[in-house]
């Protein structure tokens, strides 16, 4: 089975040697490959109580995850175990492989490293990082005198 490429019909007649030359480079798949980000995307957000972390993790089994604290640095690591007996594939494509990655975050002075919670559901680690007390954000009304 080879990858279907589609240009809706679209062709570029000024040069086609440059044109079948350029396609060959970039769809590539030694190039491609390299381009492809090897780490998981993230999303970081805050509310007054708690930092945030999103990873999306497709296809690792939570076992495979390791989230370590060291002094203020906060590190997601996986290493995907792979299955002696299982059949070799060969791909013309392979974007969602994570065989093993590290991410790391700095956490601020604010964070209670005590308090951290971590979740796995479908694909998507959540980690949970309270605030300690005196950096909440606290709301009163002042008296004018």
């Amino acid at each position: 089975m080879t990858l279907v490429k589609f240009n809706n019909g679209v062709r570029n007649n000024v040069n086609p040697f440059f044109n079948d030359v350029f396609d060959s480079i970039v769809n590539d798949s030694f190039l491609s490959d390299k381009l492809v980000s090897r780490v998981p995307a993230v999303n970081i957000s805050e509310n007054d109580s708690e930092f945030n972390i999103e990873l999306a993790v497709p296809g690792v089994k939570k076992e495979d995850l390791k989230i370590n604290l060291d002094k203020n640095v906060l590190s997601v690591s996986a290493e995907k175990k792979s299955d002696e007996g299982q059949e070799v594939k060969k791909y013309s494509k392979r974007e969602y492989s994570y065989n093993s990655f590290v991410r790391s975050f700095t956490l601020p002075d604010s964070a209670d490293y005590a308090k951290i919670d971590a979740d796995y559901t479908d694909g998507i680690l959540k980690l949970t990082i309270a605030k300690r007390e005196e950096a909440k954000f606290q709301s009163r009304e002042i008296a004018v005198k």
